[in-house]
């Protein structure tokens, strides 16, 4: 064990005994010396605020831990409506009600180096919301965030099943779209930025966004040209109903798929004609686990089997969000950092996932940071919630998606 890890476990030891020491005597109660005073917020999830020491300097930790195994909890993703879409994550919590929630995956915040091309504010990863698969996963070049540990993709997600536990895994896109003539993979589903040479489909859930996007940079370049070879089909009650020689932008209706192509994606889409009956079916395909998902948001690996994955940056020091599993799968730790000037330093990836391990966590990813980290809950009583750790932009940035934590009665 480092000196960090020994520093950050003394720090946290509390947090391993946190159902004894959760109770009416400690509600409300502030951090003293680093120590984490967790108070309930409702019967199985648990609030504390919490100082770190790490090599930059003191972060302050706000922290929600939620036991999966109250059958009154539940967490599911958070967003608004849209796919290419941003909204606050108090704003979202509020609309869902929940009591409880972070922000979630890395997204496409800009476009600075496609001018004249629209940042559609979806995120990167796989997204399940209620059970119903919502996008899939960019290319990896094509990513906003820090880079990826050694081992780890786009499509890695932390996900709750229908059994009620939490895990990682890792979701990749299996459809296609067929005709009486031929069958073309499916390589894309409500994404930002789509595979070179591919198809991709965009439902109602994508937005009004333009899907211009989709066509920019390549696999290895975010910022390389959008393609000039491009076709768009939209298909409605199952036929080709129209062709466009570029993307298009707007609402897509209800029951209509936008059929996307880039080079010898485009190629293929020319081939039908319209009226020409076609049908398109896609489904997220989990790499390890037979148990559907309920709920599952995009993030990268940094902690998994109890060890910190290797090549984790130990360098840049940041303010950070991240989710824990702990407990066989039965507890999430939903953590979101403090951008308050006084403890902006954060922490880097490295020691993120050191803290994780000694909050009680075996697997553990990391999400967006900086400005988009927040971690809001509902006080007793509250109809709205309050945003507890302080953004670091002195207000809280509209994200694409989130992590709702509700609870029944």
């Amino acid at each position: 064990m480092t000196r960090r890890d020994r520093r950050l476990r003394k720090v946290v030891t509390a947090l391993v005994a946190w159902s004894a020491l959760a109770g009416a005597a400690l509600a409300g109660a502030a951090p003293a010396d680093g120590v984490p005073r967790a108070r309930a917020i409702a019967p199985g999830v648990e609030y504390s605020e919490f100082d770190l020491s790490a090599s930059h300097g003191v972060a302050r930790a706000h922290l929600l831990s939620v036991d999966l195994r109250n059958r009154n909890v539940r967490v599911d993703l958070l967003y608004p409506g849209a796919v290419a879409a941003r909204a606050t994550v108090s704003r979202l919590a509020d609309a869902r009600h929940a009591l409880a929630g972070i922000n979630g995956d890395f997204f496409n915040i800009s476009e600075t180096q496609h001018p004249g091309v629209e940042a559609t504010g979806s995120a990167v990863g796989p997204a399940v919301a209620n059970g119903h698969a919502l996008k899939a996963a960019v290319p990896p070049g094509q990513r906003f965030g820090p880079a990826l540990p050694p081992g780890t993709t786009t499509e890695d997600v932390l996900g709750v099943g229908t059994d009620r536990t939490a895990r990682l895994d890792r979701l990749a896109l299996a459809g296609t779209v067929s005709t009486a003539r031929e069958r073309l993979a499916l390589r894309g589903l409500n994404q930002y930025a789509l595979p070179q040479g591919s198809i991709g489909a965009y439902t109602a859930e994508w937005g009004a966004a333009s899907r211009l996007r989709a066509v920019c940079g390549t696999d290895t370049d975010r910022g390389a040209p959008c393609s000039p070879d491009t076709y768009e089909v939209t298909i409605r009650d199952g036929r080709v109903a129209a062709t466009a020689g570029t993307p298009g932008t707007g609402a897509i209706a209800a029951g209509t798929t936008v059929l996307v192509g880039r080079e010898a994606g485009a190629q293929a889409l020319r081939h039908l004609v319209k009226g020409e009956a076609v049908a398109v079916g896609s489904r997220l395909v989990a790499a390890s686990s037979g148990v559907p998902y309920v709920f599952a948001v995009g993030g990268f690996p940094v902690l998994r089997h109890g060890a910190p994955l290797s090549g984790l940056d130990n360098a840049t020091s940041a303010v950070r969000t991240a989710v824990g599993i702990g407990d066989g799968g039965h507890r999430l730790l939903l953590l979101a950092l403090d951008g308050a000037s006084a403890y902006r330093t954060g922490l880097t990836v490295a020691e993120l996932a050191s803290a994780l391990r000694t909050m009680g966590a075996t697997d553990g990813v990391d999400l967006d940071g900086g400005g988009s980290s927040t971690l809001v809950s509902r006080g007793p009583g509250a109809s709205t919630v309050t945003v507890r750790n302080h953004p670091s932009g002195g207000a809280e940035r509209p994200v694409p998606e989130g992590i709702g934590v509700f609870a029944s009665s």
